[in-house]
């Protein structure tokens, strides 16, 4: 009864926690430009982007995005991982505001990880598979600016 009644407290306190502060949220041209693609959805375990023509043409050039790093492995150095535009900290599966537009960032060369924003630029890669498997936005050969 201890252990289930720990759990509910815990899990108490990470809902009231879930709702995030608008004032980290990062918002520009760019990032409104990843949020314009679409997915359909073919089955459970398969989904694809729609990409539209601005963000079509901007395939294969440089692009500039601010975000916050979230890792995929474990290391104050990162070379791939996702950038955000939410901070790390802040709930992204709960709450009512849902998964924050997130984009795949190969860097050229590592970062130290930082809970602030950075300012990326890289080309941008467009995935046309199944973004189940693979995230359908990314920017390859970044460096920081």
């Amino acid at each position: 009864m201890k252990k289930l009644m720990l759990a509910l407290l815990l899990l108490t306190g990470f809902t009231v926690k879930a709702q995030h502060n608008p004032d980290d949220q990062v918002m520009s041209d760019n990032w409104d430009i990843i949020g314009s693609v679409d997915f359909k959805i073919v089955k459970d375990s398969e989904m694809y982007a729609v990409y539209n023509t601005n963000i079509k043409k901007l395939a294969n050039k440089p692009f500039e995005l601010e975000g916050y790093i979230v890792p995929i492995k474990d290391g104050m150095k990162q070379t791939k991982f996702m950038l955000s535009t939410l901070p790390i900290n802040q709930c992204f599966y709960c709450g009512k505001n849902g998964v924050p537009i997130m984009v795949m960032v190969e860097m050229a060369e590592p970062i130290k990880f930082t809970y602030q924003t950075i300012k990326v630029k890289g080309t941008l890669k467009l995935n046309t598979g199944n973004a189940m498997d693979n995230p359908p936005i990314a920017l390859s050969a970044a460096k920081p600016i």
